[in-house]
């Protein structure tokens, strides 16, 4: 392949052939970065610039799109779309974690070819619960919570110790925050395990805070929870978590929802169902009923003939998306209802209606009052007998 203003062939810078797979590429960039890493060849311009045209190459060729178009045409192909690369910085800050949790360019080579300065992290997220009916996970609402968290202590302004003390250097490190180990050509760097990166030890502990720099505290906040949550959804309040322990951004607060549940709607998913009680001759006549909505009572026609366990819809009147989508339905199943009492006149039309079925049903059983009332008063011809 040809080259183009003295760039090599960024296979050759590699070394790998052109057929080679993802990992074969990353696994020789690797090699080659840890060979040619600034903190291994100090003052070394040579090194310094086959590292830099080893991580161009690398971003070529870990590109699908970048290394299709560097195929066919080489570096032509590239042109105003080349390397983002300004100094040795930009490569840490672009390839920096790429080899998973710091790589060779985190802990081993202490951060990236002594460009100074700790990683500040986020502090650690908390969580709360809040507990809210159908109705308010329909609606969306405000609720108020209280958070269990720590705070820096003012007493020592979040040093740990104790007003007027001085702190003191570490001595596992001699004050620098790290620690360095050396085995043959290969130097490693990790941050201090004494005074967490630090430098300084707290001689006199704050007696506030018992030198945790740190105090516990609740607090009260208010979460805004979108209509249409279900059950175990949560809420993300951020910046509320517990604060950085090296300057960083707070963690957050992730409130997790618990939704009770309604007497008359069974929820399933952005869907509600509804049962509804029908008398005999509502199925089979036909009628308008009132069924209950999220929104009040709403009329609903059932057409003669209606089945028991039958549902019908209500379109839009479930439960609303949290993300803006469609909302659900409302799912009414008629069941039809039977009465385990009957007066004289209802039995009796329904047996006049069994009998235009020709179907067979328990005869009529006496009550005890009729039973009585014909002990004492006999009939009319008991009495034509005497």
């Amino acid at each position: 392949m040809s080259t183009m203003a003295g760039k090599r062939d960024y296979y050759e810078v590699l070394e790998v052939e052109r057929t080679a797979t993802d990992k074969t590429i990353a696994d020789s960039y690797r090699k080659l970065a840890i060979r040619f890493h600034p903190d291994k060849n100090p003052g070394d311009d040579e090194a310094i610039g086959r590292f830099k045209e080893a991580a161009e190459a690398f971003e070529v060729l870990s590109d699908p799109q970048k290394r299709e178009r560097y195929d066919r045409f080489g570096h032509a192909g590239l042109e105003g779309n080349g390397s983002h690369f300004a100094d040795v910085g930009d490569i840490f800050e672009a390839f920096g974690d790429i080899f998973g949790g710091g790589g060779i360019f985190g802990d081993i080579f202490g951060g990236g070819g002594g460009r100074g300065g700790r990683r500040v992290h986020k502090g650690a997220d908390i969580r709360c619960e809040v507990t809210i009916d159908l109705l308010e996970a329909a609606r969306g609402v405000n609720k108020e919570v209280e958070l269990s968290r720590h705070r820096v202590c003012e007493d020592c302004d979040g040093s740990g110790a104790e007003p007027g003390s001085e702190l003191e250097a570490c001595r596992y490190c001699g004050g620098r925050g790290q620690v360095v180990q050396q085995s043959g050509i290969l130097r490693v760097q990790t941050t201090c395990p004494s005074c967490r990166g630090a430098g300084e030890m707290v001689k006199v502990p704050c007696r506030a805070c018992r030198g945790e720099a740190y105090v516990a505290e609740t607090v009260t906040k208010s979460v805004t929870i979108p209509a249409g949550v279900d059950d175990q959804m949560r809420v993300r309040i951020t910046g509320e978590g517990e604060p950085s322990p090296d300057g960083g951004p707070p963690g957050d607060c992730y409130c997790f929802i618990h939704v009770t549940e309604h007497p008359l709607f069974r929820r399933e998913g952005s869907h509600l169902i509804c049962r509804v009680p029908l008398s005999y001759s509502q199925a089979a006549l036909g009628a308008t009923i009132e069924v209950p909505t999220l929104d009040g009572k709403e009329p609903m026609e059932i057409p003669a003939g209606t089945q028991p366990g039958e549902v019908f819809t209500l379109k839009r009147r479930g439960m609303p998306d949290p993300r803006g989508g469609v909302g659900g339905d409302l799912h009414v199943q008629v069941q039809i209802e039977v009465p385990k009492r009957l007066d004289r006149e209802q039995e009796d039309l329904i047996r006049q209606l069994a009998e235009h079925d020709h179907v067979n049903v328990t005869p009529h059983r006496k009550t005890f009052t009729e039973r009585l009332r014909e002990f004492f008063i006999p009939d009319d011809d008991d009495d034509e007998t005497r």
